[in-house]
């Protein structure tokens, strides 16, 4: 695993990308452990209510659980076209388009190796190391399907204008809804967005490899990843206006960012009437629905934070999004934060009241995973893919 490598990620970067990364990641590490304990301690409306969206829905609809893979997605998105300025720079073009090919040879091979490690990595945190044989193995997994996504989306960047990007974002969103709308499906006909009877659950019996996740469909199938690639697309197109140099002005721009954000959200209500908003199988009218609320979670960032240089209260999420697939792969089951956090709170845990001792577990497992990257922040240490 030397190809991975301990660095500085701050090069030219948002510190929103980071504290927006840290905000969805904190859910999935821990935070949606103390909200649900919050619900049982203490069953007020808004508590229960929150420890409702921490859950994904069951088929067709969303949660806020539903928002946060594909948020991350995007934000890998936004990173992009800032990743790339050193490069434009020192070749001295104005468009990725324009880079040499022989530099482009090396991003190609740059991007291959590290949408590979997310692959293995992935299958790692499904228990790959288990050696459980390769029938009860699973392939698919939430870092392949970022590193698949953000591969392809960084090709459409690398070789199209924003135009021919835009044709691709919506070449992807239409020809995956006709697909799946038009496309018979044995035993079952065309258009039947069940679990057994859908055009992605089908393929994925026929071709993934080992275990799928829900045994006929798994949410991170091969089909459902063509239009992850719109997420990425999407944001690429949001950090791409963001720094681009033209005759609007940052408030402008904003304003813009908000708009489109509301009327992609529009978008995928009424697509849900004939393409139900589903995370299971990433519908398009998903993509466009979180699409949305992406661009206006990104946007609440940057101002708070970028502009307004109130960056202090967000220093944990920071923590957090400075090394996300870090403590994403520790969280899911490498690291027994719970024990750690046990040997040294819960003695006086055992002192609480019974219904509240869970809350404070979970709070102590959140304090020693923020200490760990607290750790690995000062010392600079960043798991780099």
């Amino acid at each position: 695993m030397n190809t991975i490598k301990m660095n500085n990620p701050k090069n030219g970067r948002l510190i929103s990308l980071d504290a927006l990364r840290g905000f969805v990641m904190f859910w999935i590490m821990s935070g949606e452990h103390i909200i649900h304990a919050l619900a049982k301690a203490a069953p007020i409306p808004v508590f229960i209510w929150m420890s409702s969206q921490l859950h994904h829905a069951e088929w067709n609809g969303i949660t806020f659980y539903d928002m946060i893979f594909p948020v991350f997605l995007f934000v890998a998105g936004v990173s992009m076209p800032y990743s790339f300025e050193k490069k434009m720079s020192l070749a001295g073009v104005l468009t990725p388009q324009e880079l040499p090919v022989s530099e482009k040879r090396k991003i190609y091979l740059s991007m291959l190796r590290r949408t590979g490690i997310l692959l293995v990595l992935g299958f790692v945190v499904n228990g790959l190391l288990r050696f459980d044989g390769f029938d009860n193995t699973r392939f698919a997994s939430v870092l392949g399907r970022i590193g698949l996504a953000w591969f392809f989306a960084g090709i459409i960047y690398l070789n199209f204008d924003l135009k021919k990007q835009f044709i691709w974002f919506l070449a992807i969103l239409m020809g995956y809804y006709a697909a799946m709308k038009w496309i018979p499906v044995p035993g079952f006909g065309a258009g039947v967005l069940t679990k057994e009877g859908s055009l992605e659950s089908y393929i994925d019996r026929l071709f993934l490899p080992g275990r799928l996740h829900s045994t006929v469909y798994d949410p991170e199938g091969i089909f459902s990843t063509l239009p992850a690639i719109s997420t990425a697309l999407l944001g690429v197109f949001t950090g791409t206006f963001l720094k681009a140099k033209n005759q609007f002005s940052i408030k402008a721009k904003l304003i813009l960012m908000t708009l489109t954000a509301i009327l992609l959200i529009i978008a995928g209500l009424i697509w849900d009437i004939d393409f139900p908003i589903n995370k299971h199988l990433w519908t398009s009218s998903f993509v466009c629905f979180v699409g949305g609320f992406s661009i206006l979670f990104f946007v609440f960032f940057y101002v708070i934070i970028d502009l307004s240089g109130l960056h202090k209260w967000a220093f944990p999420l920071i923590l957090i999004g400075s090394n996300s697939i870090l403590i994403y792969i520790a969280a899911e089951g490498s690291v027994d934060f719970k024990h750690t956090a046990d040997y040294f709170f819960g003695g006086l845990i055992h002192y609480l009241p019974m219904v509240w001792q869970p809350v404070f577990v979970a709070l102590s497992v959140t304090f020693v995973q923020l200490l760990l990257l607290y750790f690995l922040y000062k010392r600079k240490w960043f798991l780099k893919i």
